[in-house]
């Protein structure tokens, strides 16, 4: 697909994945050598492409399809037959009367049912392979959404680690003001409650981090997460290509491709209902031995049952109806991911005018007015609420920064994971 679907972190991704690829295969990673280790997107993609057991769910069923395949090409069985007429157990003489006849029988299918099987089943293989690609491209995605969580989290983590070591700043310099007689001593007790209570959400954060770990890891196979900390960055930003180009590059997702297949699957199922009332032709061949002559002769048999009670109409219907659904849960399917790539492409516009706003105004003033008001404490000219509220001016605009940055990478992993092309990670085995 030529179409530029997201910005630098969808790019870099997809080529940091293809590099890995090839390298994964000749050196494993860091992280993958030693538990414990910093994890990369790139080796959390390989990961989860090699060891998600959802993945061997698919792998499963394309076998199975293709099992199928087989079996709709193979031609009945013939039939071998023994019969002895005239005989009556005991009585001597029915015994030396008695016919004895070897049938070998074969079913002849008429009209091309054996064709249509195979057409049926040749879509059902089809729509199989593309549920794996919906499937491994499903994985990617929510891999990807996990990892930028993760990465979020952490993130948030080193935020409240710098508040509460300014916030701690601040002791020192109001108990030399409380020494001085300058200021009530609850303005210190004021103080460690705020770092307090940045220390708590700090702890809260460890905890969101560690479920955050545990979930991608799930993701990559893993029972436990083997790794410590995730590397990432959230600061590249580049606007999603237009929504048009989206909705058109969404007829591309393995999950509306897929119907194309499932169509073709169920005409060849309603070809198989017509062609039933057509009648198949037994054909048989055997050899009759007389006893009481014995003499030997060939006998030969056609048969064919006579359709006048079951032209199966209701599996004909049945069958016209299936296929004409699979039109309409298309259209339906293509609608659902319409509406979550508008969403998500909403949604990442929006964050970069909300980031602009935060960057260009809100986080400069709030930081100048800071600065203002802790150079002024010194002197003497603000109370100690007046610092703490600049400074929560300051986180307050700091986390919405960090908020509006998660939601962006979220939306542009949600829009890559639906429009763009797969991501070219090979599966090793």
């Amino acid at each position: 697909m030529s179409i530029r679907v997201f910005a630098a972190l969808g790019a870099a991704l997809i080529v940091a994945a293809a590099a890995y690829a090839a390298h994964a295969q000749a050196q494993p990673t860091a992280a993958q050598r030693t538990p414990g280790g910093v994890l990369t997107l790139r080796q959390a993609l390989q990961q989860a492409t090699n060891a998600s057991p959802r993945l061997d769910v698919a792998d499963r069923n394309v076998g199975m399809s293709e099992g199928r395949r087989q079996q709709a090409g193979a031609l009945p069985n013939p039939t071998i037959g023994f019969e002895v007429d005239n005989f009556a157990p005991g009585n001597a003489q029915s015994i030396g009367g008695a016919e004895t006849t070897l049938m070998l029988s074969q079913l002849i299918e008429l009209g091309g049912k054996r064709d249509a099987r195979v057409s049926a089943a040749l879509g059902d293989a089809d729509a199989m392979r593309w549920e794996k690609e919906a499937s491994r491209l499903e994985l990617l995605s929510e891999t990807t959404l996990a990892f930028v969580e993760a990465v979020s989290v952490q993130r948030r983590i080193q935020m409240l680690d710098r508040q509460a070591s300014t916030l701690e700043k601040l002791v020192p310099l109001m108990q030399r003001r409380v020494e001085a007689g300058a200021s009530s001593p609850s303005e210190v007790t004021r103080t460690q409650t705020a770092v307090g209570m940045t220390r708590l959400e700090r702890e809260r954060a460890r905890l969101a981090f560690s479920v955050a770990r545990r979930e991608l890891g799930m993701l990559m196979g893993r029972d436990t997460p083997d790794f410590t900390s995730v590397a990432g960055d959230l600061g590249r930003l580049v606007r999603p290509a237009p929504l048009e180009a989206l909705i058109k590059a969404i007829d591309d997702n393995p999950q509306l491709m897929r119907w194309t297949a499932v169509r073709a699957q169920r005409d060849g199922e309603l070809l198989v209902a017509r062609l039933k009332p057509i009648p198949d032709v037994t054909a048989s061949l055997g050899w009759r031995y007389y006893s009481d002559t014995q003499q030997s002769a060939v006998r030969l048999g056609v048969s064919m049952p006579f359709p006048v009670l079951d032209q199966n109409r209701g599996g004909i219907r049945e069958a016209q109806e299936n296929s004409r659904k699979a039109h309409a849960e298309r259209a339906v399917s293509r609608l659902a991911l319409i509406a979550v790539v508008a969403k998500a492409h909403d949604t990442a516009n929006n964050q970069l005018v909300q980031l602009d706003l935060i960057r260009k105004t809100i986080l400069p003033a709030a930081r100048q007015t800071y600065a203002t008001i802790e150079t002024g404490y010194g002197q003497g000219r603000f109370t100690v609420l007046e610092i703490l509220d600049a400074y929560r001016a300051v986180a307050d605009a700091e986390l919405m920064e960090h908020e509006a940055l998660t939601s962006f990478h979220s939306a542009v992993a949600t829009i890559e994971g639906l429009t763009a092309s797969a991501v070219n990670v090979a599966r090793t085995r």
